[in-house]
């Protein structure tokens, strides 16, 4: 029997901050679970029966305690180029807060505008402050808002550095995303003196154990492996009074609900729980009856999909598929792409065809070693590589700035999973674009997503209006410049062109040649439509299937640079 989603029950205006204490007034008063004993020795501030967000004129704290004379402090900071780009109500649609309102310490106001954070958005602005009061949450917003920050922010807040405990556990469901939400608590709270620890399966049990040795305040990581640290007396969280689950739909799925509820009973009775996620299904609202106390409920979303999003599909035969994704590529104009397939072979077949194709390419999955993902991900998300070939195991959080466009290779099956991939693209309000190729089997999987998400995905035209996923200034995109030199191909990418020329992968392709692909490419040696990325095509073909290139026509048996090393 298929159970419908259940979410909370969306505001139907939003509250004034003067208005938003008042209504926490009735649960803080009545909280008998909660005694405040063990936050005081760790240094919190009892929970309070309201909360207080000073006006703007009041005066910052510092990170002693006392209070800023001034905002001299400001213009030390060492702030990041500002990002002009326009962006969607997802994260405008707030209620004028800043983040001096929350009366956090300076040195989070420090890390927190010194990673280029301006101005909360919508689920910052009613997360942060109950958060801050010790209570739970139960927060749904869409991809790509600043879910990741609403509980960052109060979690750096609360912390004692003094205090060598563990004092915060935040799980999420994959490795990447784990690494990912450890770089934020470290950011953020770079002026703290925290000490943040990320620990994931797939990589060395002992390694984590030393590292517990010393003071660590925040440990970020996969259920499993926490488990096991916890299961063996490493990681105590008997004085951890924070657990925080992002992306709690998939945490609290019938593969780690057990887990879940056995760490659960390592941390104190008065702990708090707090959940981020953009769907909840059932599983959510039986966990929350059982394990949390009145929950503060946040529902943002008004719509499923992001506002900034632009969705397409064209119906492909299946052998037609790498023909029309090579037409794309010619006619698109992509700052970073990530594709989508439905299984890890045909990720690694799809990364082999790219590449003969002559475009750089990446490829992840869950059946790769840890190192060897870990790398892909960090070249990936620092500018190295234009295409990323993956499985749903990057459907997660993910958060890449400069990713303009989504391809779903393989139609998902659900709209959850659908949902989850394009939010890769349109980050924070942003523009970004969604093509689905659709063959007849698919038919039925786009009909029913349509209708469980609300929305409609049109046919591809001929030609897509560049106003919709690409701005005017490309520099005003953050993302990293590549630190590798003309000719030189990144680690990651010389690791995986190695494996993608074995032999036995081709026999095994289910996805067939399509003639003379060359033909489709840019005649002007533009790659993805972006002048910036040009140079002359080589004749040879390197031994990793990747086409050599530059301007001497650079190939033969060995690799020519990549597209993305060209300047």
């Amino acid at each position: 029997m298929r159970h419908a989603p259940w979410s909370p029950s969306p505001s139907n205006s939003k509250p004034e901050p003067a208005q938003l204490l008042p209504r926490l007034q009735n649960h803080t008063s009545n909280t008998s679970r909660r005694p405040t004993t063990s936050l005081h020795d760790l240094g919190y501030a009892p929970h309070t029966s309201e909360i207080r967000i000073p006006p703007k004129a009041a005066s910052i704290p510092g990170s002693d305690g006392a209070p800023a004379a001034n905002e001299d402090w400001k213009k030390t900071l060492n702030l990041p180029a500002k990002d002009s780009r326009q962006q969607t109500e997802d994260v405008t649609n707030t209620k004028g807060l800043e983040f001096e309102d929350f009366a956090l310490k300076r040195d989070l106001l420090m890390g927190i505008f010194e990673a280029g954070f301006e101005k909360p958005s919508p689920i910052q602005e009613e997360a942060i402050p109950v958060a801050l009061t010790g209570r739970d949450i139960l927060a749904r917003a869409k991809n790509g808002t600043g879910k990741t920050a609403a509980f960052v922010i109060p979690v750096l807040e609360r912390i004692n550095p003094k205090v060598s405990k563990i004092q915060c556990l935040i799980l999420v469901p994959t490795r990447e995303l784990a690494m990912q939400t450890s770089q934020v608590c470290k950011t953020l709270g770079k002026h703290l003196g925290v000490n943040v620890m990320v620990t994931t399966g797939g990589t060395g049990l002992r390694d984590d154990i030393i590292r517990l040795q010393d003071p660590v305040h925040i440990v970020v990581g996969t259920p499993g492996r926490i488990l096991d640290l916890a299961g063996k007396n490493v990681a105590d969280l008997s004085e951890c009074p924070m657990f925080i689950m992002d992306e709690a739909d998939k945490l609290l799925s019938i593969e780690f609900t057990p887990v879940i509820e056995q760490l659960l009973q390592f941390h104190p009775r008065d702990r708090q729980v707090m959940l981020f996620s953009a769907t909840f299904p059932m599983s959510v609202k039986d966990f929350s009856d059982k394990n949390m106390t009145s929950p503060y409920e946040i529902n943002l979303m008004d719509e499923l999909t992001l506002r900034g999003i632009t969705q397409y599909y064209a119906f492909v035969e299946e052998k037609q598929k790498v023909h029309c994704l090579n037409t794309l590529f010619s006619k698109l104009q992509i700052n970073q792409s990530i594709i989508f397939c439905n299984s890890t072979n045909r990720v690694e077949l799809l990364a082999k065809k790219i590449t003969e194709l002559g475009y750089s390419c990446f490829y992840s999955h869950a059946k790769m070693q840890q190192h060897a993902r870990n790398r892909v991900f960090h070249d990936f998300r620092n500018g190295v590589c234009r295409n990323l070939v993956c499985s749903d195991l990057l459907t997660r959080g993910i958060d890449i700035q400069a990713v303009n466009v989504v391809i779903n290779f393989d139609f998902p099956k659900n709209a959850e999973t659908y949902l989850h991939r394009i939010g890769r693209s349109g980050r924070y309000g942003h523009l970004g674009l969604a093509i689905n190729l659709i063959n007849w089997e698919d038919r039925f999987n786009l009909y029913n997503i349509e209708r469980d998400l609300g929305t409609e995905i049109q046919p591809i035209p001929a030609s897509i209006d560049k106003s919709l996923y690409v701005y005017e200034n490309p520099d005003s995109i953050p993302r990293p410049i590549s630190n590798f030199q003309k000719g030189q191909l990144p680690a990651a990418q010389v690791q995986q062109q190695q494996q993608l020329q074995q032999p036995q992968q081709m026999q095994q392709a289910g996805l067939p040649q399509q003639g003379n692909w060359q033909s489709q490419q840019n005649q002007n040696g533009q790659h993805n439509g972006n002048p910036h990325f040009s140079g002359g095509r080589g004749r040879g073909r390197g031994r990793g299937g990747y086409r050599g290139r530059g301007g001497q026509g650079a190939g033969g048996r060995g690799r020519g640079p990549p597209r993305d090393a060209q300047t």
